[in-house]
């Protein structure tokens, strides 16, 4: 008789942690891999001495569970998906489910959802973020898709989800691809919060001349204040260890070249296809791509000049600004972030909850950080805000984060050290605080080579000018 109460597909370190995730918390599960090795291997290592229950085929997974079937994949972003589902699907019944955990771009979560409800199947996409370590002991959970399937599936979820003062870090997110949509966002703001702290390393290490121990210790420090997170956190960690090797600190042999699995990348362009600003993450990626150029940038640092050398005063003082000026910018990167989301949600009519979003990013996920409670309550009481850094919560750190980044941004400047994430995140406030912006030129080149017309300040109505015309008149 089938009792399985829940198959995973896909046995790679995060689905193998999820399985034993599930196990651990009181589920049976029935997992399978294509390549029945490694479900061996897995049964013989990590599986050892759990309740799973390993499967060799397709047929052998399906019949082990209990129906209405609630099937997890945990395989490779793209094709993949596609082509597990199309071997699934003859196996299934009408009402069974089929979630996807993977990375998956929410278009394509979109178009799989309703291919399957057209056959009478229900579809979740499920953003899952906190890496290896996150999915054994509890990942942020980004549920999206047919909410009767989240209900299905909601006391899995719950039971293996991050908990932040006993509140499961996982809640629906809205209809259609808005799980993996969140997801991908969360990774947009990963990109900028990563680049964020790599850029205030880089001005402590060739600004003030500090080394990775002192540095580590800087970092330490901020994590017990409002920078607390995990990525300040592990930054302070990495920063401690030595290269067995060579005795040097690890940071410093390790190549300078970043990589990327495209959700960054992906957060960046649906941002262009939905007219969302979003300047500090478009910067960190584009800060990844440059990193690539490595041979490049070699020869170039050859033969470009750049500014003279200096060195910075009262280093004290400007450890402080970076503080604040990284908090800032941090806070700008969020703002960017959850602007995007509201402009997907009318966009798409996913039904998207700012505050629960905030809420469920607190643990379990790369970009957990203390101020997300300050967020999560910002948004809960006033849900449709125009921008996260007009919150009342934020104003104070928005009052000393902006002098101090103008002063963070104008020395690095100085010095010739890169700063495209902070620069981008003044820009963007300086921007979005602007009630004029120069945009009233643009339209008037663009009306003038091309006839696209423009709006006066004075009165209603599309206008358009000859401008020649008005130049000869002169």
């Amino acid at each position: 008789m089938p009792s399985c109460d829940i198959g995973l597909v896909g046995l790679a370190v995060m689905g193998q942690n999820l399985a034993r995730n599930m196990d651990r918390n009181g589920f049976k599960v029935a997992v399978y891999n294509r390549t029945t090795s490694i479900t061996d291997e897995f049964m013989a290592g990590p599986g050892q001495g759990t309740n799973l229950v390993p499967t060799q085929s397709l047929e052998e997974f399906v019949a082990a569970l209990a129906s209405p079937r609630r099937i997890f994949l945990m395989v490779k972003a793209g094709r993949a998906v596609d082509a597990v589902i199309e071997s699934l699907l003859p196996l299934l019944d009408p009402g069974d489910m089929v979630m996807d955990g993977g990375n998956s771009l929410f278009g394509d979560t979109e178009r799989r959802a309703g291919e399957l409800a057209a056959q009478g199947f229900r579809y979740l996409g499920v953003g899952v973020s906190g890496g290896e370590e996150g999915a054994l002991w509890g990942p942020s959970i980004m549920p999206g898709g047919d909410r009767d399937a989240y209900q299905a599936v909601a006391p899995v979820l719950t039971s293996i989800a991050a908990k932040h003062e006993d509140e499961p870090c996982v809640a629906y997110m809205g209809s259609g691809g808005s799980g993996h949509f969140v997801k991908m966002v969360h990774n947009g703001i990963e990109y900028g919060d990563m680049q964020l702290i790599v850029e205030t390393y880089d001005l402590m290490q060739r600004g003030l001349g500090m080394s990775p121990p002192e540095m580590a210790e800087i970092f330490a420090q901020w994590n017990q204040g409002d920078l607390a997170s995990y990525l300040i956190e592990i930054t302070a960690d990495i920063l401690t260890v030595t290269d067995k090797d060579t005795g040097k600190p690890l940071v410093d042999v390790i190549l300078d070249k970043a990589g990327q699995k495209g959700t960054g990348r992906w957060t960046t362009q649906t941002a262009l296809d939905l007219g969302a600003s979003i300047q500090t993450i478009n910067s960190a990626v584009d800060a990844r791509i440059l990193s690539g150029f490595k041979e490049q940038r070699e020869q170039a640092a050859r033969v470009l000049p750049g500014p003279e050398s200096r060195s910075i005063d009262h280093k004290k003082t400007f450890i402080e600004q970076l503080r604040d000026g990284l908090y800032m910018a941090k806070l700008c990167s969020y703002a960017q972030g959850f602007s995007m989301l509201s402009i997907a949600d009318k966009e798409y009519g996913y039904g998207l909850d700012a505050a629960s979003i905030a809420r469920i990013w607190r643990e379990g996920c790369i970009i957990r950080a203390r101020f997300l409670d300050d967020v999560a309550a910002a948004f809960e009481a006033e849900p449709d805000m125009a921008s996260l850094l007009m919150a009342p919560t934020f104003q104070q750190a928005v009052d000393k984060g902006q002098a101090a980044l103008r002063s963070v941004v104008a020395t690095a400047a100085e010095l010739g050290i890169p700063t495209p994430a902070m620069a981008a995140s003044l820009a963007y406030y300086d921007g979005f605080r602007s009630a004029r912006l120069p945009a009233n030129l643009i339209q008037a080149q663009r009306d003038y080579f091309g006839a696209h017309t423009y709006q006066r300040v004075d009165r209603n109505g599309t206008f358009h000018t000859q401008w020649l015309d008005e130049l000869n008149q002169e």
